[in-house]
């Protein structure tokens, strides 16, 4: 048995018959919800299902919830949060258990909703030239800081029965340039890039997942990290991760070329899966023709990756939220 090598969005609220079709004869890993497939409990978990039923099997399905600006779920769906820097600075020297505890809030609200993965945590490190579309959203501009809360968040997120997605391998937070429109291209010196952002994905590598950075590290490569042989090997050996790979969204403008020739170009230098969110069928059935069916050595990295997803303990939200109140009073704003 095997998957396409592709994790896919959809267009709407429903899924229709020509994309339940299309998705039982490519068979994707997984898929990705965004805004425009979230309307209310009974219909996403609906749609849910309906993705399952496509492909046959329980299939994961992973959403964007990190908090603040790149939150997919708001009240009255999931609880509103600041974004993550925002909550590392106020926690202070509480912050990596109060980030444990709003990563289990979130695990438990996707879970009752059926999705079952996050692309989540986000360890690149911030710096004072990081783009602003990222730098709220990073947990610290130290790599002490930025490892401990990712640790935590992982761990809020799999004790919640959701797989956690490092993110940006091997390191975003250089980049003075949005990914979503432009190719960023990070000059620093190779061994710095080693010692600094490419270590704190070291110390996470053994999550079951991970998300490449569409950024180009002129030290080591001209080609962006997600269609780099070289940087991807950089990922599996220096950095030491074994998990399943996939793209950062195949379909950000930090890629030229045809959708085709990028899908291709990326599982050529490493990469598992492609990932690909807009849920255009044309653009799909692209990404699909040219990906094809996943690897033996990537079937083995999907196995293990979905062998990572536990059934939690009960929790009581309310009581969590109350545990995380109660950091307040005791935060020191070291962090």
């Amino acid at each position: 048995m095997s998957y396409g090598a592709t994790i896919f969005g959809c267009e709407g609220q429903t899924l229709s018959a020509t994309e339940a079709s299309f998705f039982r004869a490519s068979d994707p890993f997984g898929f990705i919800l965004f805004d425009r497939n979230l309307a209310g409990a009974d219909q996403i978990r609906a749609l849910c299902d309906a993705l399952r039923d496509a492909v046959g099997r329980d299939a994961p399905i992973l959403i964007d919830q990190e908090g603040g600006r790149v939150q997919r779920l708001r009240p009255p769906l999931a609880s509103e949060w600041l974004p993550p820097l925002a909550d590392v600075r106020r926690f202070g020297t509480n912050a990596p258990r109060a980030m444990y505890l709003r990563y289990r809030i979130i695990a438990a609200e996707l879970m009752a909703l059926g999705i079952d993965a996050n692309c989540a945590p986000m360890v690149d490190i911030a710096t004072e030239e990081t783009h602003p579309f990222l730098k709220n959203r990073c947990y610290g501009n130290d790599l002490e800081t930025v490892v401990k809360i990712g640790q935590a968040v992982a761990g809020g997120l799999l004790d919640g029965g959701v797989l956690p997605v490092l993110k940006h391998v091997p390191g975003h937070g250089r980049a003075i340039a949005d990914s979503h429109l432009d190719l960023p291209v990070v000059d620093t010196d190779g061994e710095v890039l080693r010692q600094s952002d490419f270590a704190a994905f070291r110390v996470l590598n053994d999550l079951p997942m991970g998300m490449t950075a569409h950024i180009t590290y002129s030290a080591f490569d001209d080609r962006p990290a997600t269609l780099s042989p070289k940087m991807m090997g950089l990922i599996r050996e220096d950095i030491g991760f074994d998990g399943l790979i996939m793209t950062d969204d195949i379909s950000m403008k930090a890629l030229t070329g045809s959708l085709g020739e990028l899908s291709r170009l990326s599982l050529d230098a490493g990469c598992d899966v492609i990932l690909h969110c807009n849920g255009k069928m044309g653009e799909m059935e692209d990404v699909a023709g040219a990906s094809g069916a996943m690897t033996a050595q990537a079937l083995a990295r999907a196995e293990a990756a979905l062998a990572c997803r536990r059934t939690p303990d009960p929790v009581d939200i309310s009581h969590l939220q109350a545990q995380l109140e109660a950091l307040l009073d005791g935060s020191v704003n070291e962090l």
